[in-house]
């Protein structure tokens, strides 16, 4: 009690702090990126901060955000059936159609209680998907639910761009694509579509996924506008966005662009190391990366948003003087 008195607390035997202990910034950082995007979820977070630079284990974030995990439900098990395996780049292509509503949905409350589905109360969008590199090659709007004409027109503008046609076409057996028009017209382009099973839930999954994100984190985030321009910019920015910034759990982490046009992944660079006694030989959370300075250094948290758009954030880290 005399050398407290004397020296003061710092007299008093210590426990030696855990060498993989992270700083406080680290869990502020965690924390407040969870507030800006509270559609992300610790794996999400864990691998746009390991593109940023700042390597955590996806454990470490569910932790610091202290939400419970929901493991993924087992799929049950699908009888055998032909799968088409995509081998290269535009080998395989998935296409689908859906309604964007731009109110509050399609429910109302005067008879016949739904809104009818078309402009002004939605949009029809139609989207390609490179199953190789999960990209968005393209999408069309159209102000009511288009023919299997005017979706052949904008199948062929995708062709274009692109100068290679897909072996394979992957759709649903909706009218516009099981009809004697689309297979022929499939026929002269060279193309083979596969159909996925009627009423089944993802059967054209990867399609589907795409859509799903594109509304949970794109057009169901932000006031859907009413002018045509003003809604293709919006769709503009999403799919940049996704090919560009958003990571993909397929590709470790990694975006469809960086796999699409080999570029070195944001993941693998030199990582900030905020522990100030860890090993430089000590590995980290994966990908394993060599440590960017010195440890123990600080950082600055920064998000952008693409386009102004406040859902599509673009995260990033700089070390603090």
């Amino acid at each position: 009690m005399k050398r407290i008195d004397g020296e003061g607390a710092g007299a008093l035997v210590q426990i030696r702090e855990p060498v993989n202990k992270f700083p406080d910034y680290v869990r502020y950082a965690v924390q407040r990126l969870k507030v800006l995007c509270p559609g992300l979820g610790k794996a999400k977070i864990a691998k746009i901060l390991c593109r940023a630079g700042l390597h955590l284990g996806t454990t470490t974030v569910g932790r610091i955000i202290k939400e419970p995990s929901h493991p993924a439900p087992a799929r049950a098990a699908s009888p055998r059936e032909r799968v088409v395996a995509a081998k290269r780049p535009n080998h395989v292509w998935h296409t689908d159609l859906t309604a964007v509503p731009i109110g509050s949905g399609f429910w109302a409350l005067w008879l016949p209680i739904t809104l009818p589905q078309c402009w002004p109360f939605c949009w029809w969008v139609a989207v390609v998907i490179d199953h190789y590199f999960r990209r968005a090659v393209g999408f069309s709007i159209f102000m009511g639910r288009p023919g299997s004409v005017v979706v052949r027109s904008f199948l062929g503008r995708m062709l274009a761009p692109a100068s290679v046609t897909p072996k394979y076409l992957i759709c649903d057996k909706d009218s516009i694509f099981w009809c004697e028009g689309f297979k022929r017209w499939c026929r002269r382009m060279g193309i083979r579509p596969r159909y996925g099973a009627a009423g089944r839930h993802g059967s054209i999954a990867v399609v589907e996924r795409f859509i799903s994100t594109m509304k949970d984190e794109g057009t169901r985030r932000a006031m859907v506008p009413q002018r045509r321009t003003a809604f293709r910019t919006e769709l503009k920015h999403f799919v940049s966005w996704y090919n560009t910034h958003r990571p993909h759990t397929t590709f470790d982490g990694n975006t469809p662009d960086e796999v699409y046009f080999s570029l070195r992944s944001a993941n693998r660079r030199p990582r900030i190391e905020p522990r100030k006694r860890w090993p430089r030989v000590s590995p980290c959370a994966a990908p394993s990366t060599l440590i960017a300075g010195q440890p123990g250094d600080r950082f600055a948290l920064n998000v952008e948003f693409l386009g102004g758009a406040r859902h599509l954030r673009v995260v990033s880290l700089r070390r603090a003087a």
